[in-house]
């Protein structure tokens, strides 16, 4: 029988302490061999049975304690002593190499004693050989070393954001022990002091940089200072100091100073958009994007600068109004170039956000919603239309041009609170232009009520859009007739006539009268009227003569002259192929005519530009005394002549119109709304009925007040028997 020699513990201790000794004698950099299998092999099988001994002869703790020890006494004994004595970055160098010779060391041991970890440790629930060497450097070594450490760290930091070189790798190495040691002790012990510090750092350089530096030299700086913070946790710090790290310097070099910064006298955000410096603008935008609530102060001041700018351009508008009233094309094409600068930023600089979209929106909003010189925004935005699509605009602009300025003009028209106030005074004129032969081509008219129609709807534009299609039936219908005539012979009337037949529901509405009409004009009439009763029978025709126009020649003594007149006029003239002379009330009896229009009338006539009747007494006004004669020697260097009537002032009319079209409109809001909620409260109708009809205009409270008694006398509501502010919808 063999029997197995028995390792005592002193002798098993004493082998150790050998391989031990071999191990601190490399790691020194003594002259000493490395290990070979062989004595790698004795090591670890003298363990190895010292484990698996019978008791009492198993000496696993007493390993384990050596192991402890042999760390315990390396550490004290090698490491220590020539730590305490370096200082700086030596002593950031010694420690590094202390660590790693520490690592070496715990990696070597491991292997000898592989035995505990893998049975012993295991079945006890002891720390591992590996917790056991860190446990033993944090206690020892890390604890006694890492505030000096630590505050060397900072100073190179500090070293380095002043422009200075330092050893990067070297700091790398020493912040990895903290991480190593414990992401807690990283944080505690490193993390927590560094960024106090860069907090006093960036809060001393924003109070230097903020009084020498201009705007964008700021904003390079601090981009420049982020931008490094990055670079720095990208080296040598750990990813968890990054958010950190930005978080302070974007509080103390970009909010605590963001009102100084953007406000700066010659270099602020103002005077950026002010000079175009669009770099700058991008920079300041990349700066305070991240940042919470970090681009409200910037889209402020955006808001403040073009509001500024729009009102001074108002105000240039007003100072500019001559007695024929506000220079409407060189107004509204100042704001369009102003929306189309600014704009440009929003998507450029600022990146399309929504705060800035906003932004714009309030300012235009305040800018296109002014009274200038008496004339609202919606009625210059209007003439400014008319004045685009009538031929002399489109001529003078070009195709091109002329169709992105009506992308323009839509834009605008989003910001104008009373969209069906610019509608009603479109209408009135795109009806004089269609009328009149004044329109530049339905082609523009089209894409115009196209781009309307997209933006704000169909119920916008389908009057305007029916009245494009009027026009052409009517001119196929002109045609027609004409058609009618030459096989017609004996029913010519003997002049040339042309009829615009228009679909009353679609216009504006037009004054009418009963005027009393000469023989020649009362025969074209008939002769149409015949033709016309051929081609429809369910039809009734209502003649406008106030938009009527004829071409008279008056025969003078020096030449005969062409005279381009309206119906009403050409009527008063053709009095005098009868006689010489008339008086006013003869004039009124034959015409049968109001005062009013008379007058106007009689002006146009005798007292204006051309004054082809004349006047007895000779003055500037027509009274009812006043006798007129046919003026034989008038004369004109040109051969045909337009005369106008005096302008009417067409404004009050149309407020009055749009007025009573608003009233409407908020009954059918009230209604629509009670008929689907059946009871509501006072204050919640209100507010839903202004949320309804804000779409095309800002319907007044005290209008829908008013509105809803009346709807309330016509058994539409009635109010709450219980609660007076409750309406309920009677059926």
């Amino acid at each position: 029988m063999d029997y197995v020699k028995v390792i005592g513990l002193e002798e098993g201790l004493s082998h150790m302490e050998v391989g031990v000794t071999k191990l601190t004698r490399i790691l020194e950099g003594k002259k000493e061999a490395p290990f070979d299998s062989e004595s790698y092999m004795r090591l670890y099988t003298t363990i190895y049975n010292m484990c698996t001994q019978k008791p009492p002869h198993d000496y696993s703790q007493e390993l384990y304690d050596m192991y402890h020890k042999v760390l315990e006494d390396y550490l004290t004994q090698r490491a220590l002593p020539c730590l305490k004595e370096k200082h700086g970055v030596f002593l950031l160098r010694k420690l590094v190499l202390r660590w790693s010779h520490h690592k070496v060391m715990v990696r070597w041991l491991a292997r000898f004693f592989h035995y505990l970890d893998r049975y012993y440790i295991g079945r006890r629930s002891l720390p591992s050989l590996k917790e056991v060497g860190m446990t033993c450097f944090r206690d020892l070594v890390y604890k006694e070393l890492h505030s000096r450490a630590k505050d060397v760290v900072i100073e190179l930091i500090h070293e380095e954001r002043e422009g200075g070189q330092i050893d990067r790798a070297l700091l790398k190495n020493v912040l990895d022990i903290y991480v190593e040691t414990g992401t807690d002790k990283y944080k505690n012990d490193f993390e927590v002091l560094m960024l106090k510090d860069s907090t006093s750092y960036y809060s001393r350089k924003a109070a230097s940089w903020i009084e020498e530096d201009s705007c964008p030299e700021y904003m390079q700086k601090a981009e420049e200072c982020l931008r490094k913070e990055k670079e720095r946790v990208a080296h040598y710090l750990h990813s968890t100091s990054e958010a950190g790290l930005v978080e302070i310097v974007q509080r103390e070099l970009l909010v605590k100073v963001a009102k100084q910064l953007l406000e700066k006298e010659h270099s602020g955000c103002g005077a950026l958009l002010r000079d175009d410096k669009v770099d700058d603008l991008s920079r300041m935008y990349r700066l305070y994007q991240p940042i919470a609530k970090g681009l409200e102060p910037v889209a402020d001041v955006f808001k403040q600068h073009i509001t500024a700018e729009g009102n001074a351009l108002i105000k240039q508008a007003e100072d500019a109004a001559t007695s024929s009233g506000v220079q409407d094309q060189v107004l509204v094409t100042q704001i369009m170039e102003l929306h189309d600068k600014y704009m440009a930023y929003v998507t450029g600089s600022f990146q399309s956000h929504t705060l800035f979209h906003k932004a714009l929106k309030e300012a235009f909003e305040v800018c296109c919603n002014k009274n200038v010189a008496g004339s609202s925004s919606a009625e210059l935005l209007a003439i400014f239309c008319d004045n685009l699509l009538s031929k002399g605009g489109i001529e003078k602009l070009g195709d091109e041009a002329v169709e992105h300025t009506l992308e323009n003009v839509v834009k605008l028209l989003a910001y104008i609170r009373d969209k069906d106030l610019f509608a009603e005074f479109y209408r009135k004129k795109q009806a004089r232009r269609l009328l009149f032969d004044r329109s530049g081509g339905e082609e523009h008219e089209s894409s115009l009520l196209t781009n309307l129609k997209q933006k704000i709807g169909g119920q916008f534009t389908s009057k305007m859009e029916c009245m494009v299609t009027d026009m052409t039936l009517a001119k196929e219908q002109q045609l027609d007739f004409e058609a009618y005539l030459n096989t017609c012979v004996a029913t010519k009337p003997g002049i040339d006539l042309t009829v615009t037949v228009l679909t009353t529901g679609f216009w504006p509405s037009y004054k009418t009268s009963d005027l009393n009409l000469p023989s020649e004009m009362i025969k074209c009439i008939q002769v149409f009227k015949a033709y016309y009763e051929q081609r429809t029978s369910h039809r009734r025709l209502m003649w406008v003569y106030s938009l009527g126009t004829c071409h008279v020649v008056g025969r003078f003594s020096a030449k005969p002259i062409e005279l381009i007149v309206s119906t009403y006029q050409a009527a008063v003239l053709l009095l005098f192929n009868n006689t010489e002379r008339l008086t006013y009330n003869e004039i009124v009896e034959q015409l049968n005519l109001s005062h009013e229009d008379l007058v106007r009338l009689l002006h146009s006539l005798s007292c204006a530009k051309y004054k082809i009747l004349k006047k007895e007494p000779m003055s500037k006004t027509i009274s009812r005394t006043d006798a007129f004669e046919f003026n034989s020697n008038f004369t004109d260097r040109m051969r045909r002549i337009k005369v106008p009537l005096p302008p009417m002032d067409e404004r009050k009319k149309v407020v009055e119109d749009v007025d009573k079209d608003r009233r409407y409109a908020i009954d059918a809001a009230v209604v629509r709304i009670m008929k689907s909620r059946k009871v509501l409260p006072h204050q919640q109708l209100v507010s839903e009925c202004v949320e309804l009809l804000s779409k095309m205009f800002k319907p007044d409270i005290k209008m829908i007040k008013k509105q809803i008694e009346d709807l309330i006398s016509r058994d539409y509501l009635e109010r709450d028997t219980d609660n007076l502010n409750t309406f309920k919808y009677l059926a």
